[in-house]
C-alpha cells in the first residue's frame, strides 16, 4: 500500500467512527444490539485497496470508539464483537464481487455477507461473546437453553436485518459511486504493479 492508501484508510476509519456513534436500537430486539452503518466505509476501502484495507478500517474505528467512549465491561468485548461482525460482512462481499465484477455480483455479495455475518456471529455469541459479557459484568451465567433462545430469537434475526439494511444503503451509494470506485480500484492495481 502507498501513502494514498494509508491516508484514505485513515479518512475512511474516521468516517466509520462517526457513523458508529450514530447507532440506534431496533425496538423488538434487546437494547444492547445497535445498528450503525460504519461498515460502509470499510467496504469502500476493501473494494478500492483490497481486503486488508477493509480490515484496517474495521480495526481503527473500533479502537477509536473504545478509547473515546469506553466499554461497560471495561474490556472491549462489544468492540471485538463489532470488529468480527464487520470483517465477516466485508470480506465475503469483497471476494464475491471480485469474482463476478457486476452489479448482480455486488448484490449477491451483500446478501451472502449478511447471511455469513448473521450465522457466524450467532455461533460466536453463543460460544464466546455472551459468556464474556456475563463474566465481565458479573451477571449470573446464562444456561444453555437461555443462550440458545437469546441467539435464535434476538441475535440471529438482528444481524440478518442489520446486514440487509447496510446492504440496501450501500447499494444506493454504490449505484452513484460504482464508476469512481472501479476507477480508484484500477488505479490502485496499476500503482501496485
Amino acid at each position: 500500500m502507498n501513502v494514498k492508501a494509508y491516508v484514505a484508510i485513515g479518512m475512511l476509519s474516521s468516517i466509520a467512527y462517526v457513523l458508529m456513534l450514530l447507532n440506534f436500537p431496533l425496538p423488538p430486539f434487546p437494547n444492547f444490539l445497535m445498528i450503525d452503518f460504519s461498515d460502509i466505509p470499510a467496504l469502500i476501502a476493501a473494494l478500492i485497496f483490497g481486503p486488508l484495507a477493509g480490515i484496517l478500517v474495521e480495526l481503527f474505528k473500533n479502537i477509536l470508539d473504545y478509547f473515546m467512549t469506553g466499554s461497560a465491561t471495561g474490556v472491549p468485548v462489544g468492540h471485538i464483537s463489532n470488529f468480527l461482525a464487520g470483517i465477516l460482512f466485508v470480506l465475503p462481499v469483497y471476494y464475491i464481487f471480485n469474482r463476478l465484477k457486476s452489479k448482480k455480483g455486488m448484490t449477491i455479495g451483500l446478501i451472502s455477507g449478511s447471511i455469513i455475518m448473521a450465522i457466524m456471529m450467532s455461533v460466536l455469541n453463543y460460544i464466546v461473546i455472551l459468556p464474556a459479557y456475563t463474566f465481565f459484568l458479573n451477571f449470573p451465567a446464562m444456561s444453555a437453553p437461555e443462550m440458545r433462545t437469546m441467539v435464535v430469537t434476538g441475535i440471529l434475526p438482528f444481524n440478518i436485518i442489520k446486514g440487509l439494511l447496510i446492504a440496501a444503503v450501500f447499494m444506493l451509494i454504490y449505484s452513484k459511486m460504482s464508476v469512481w470506485i472501479t476507477k480508484q480500484s484500477q488505479n490502485t492495481l496499476k500503482s501496485a504493479v
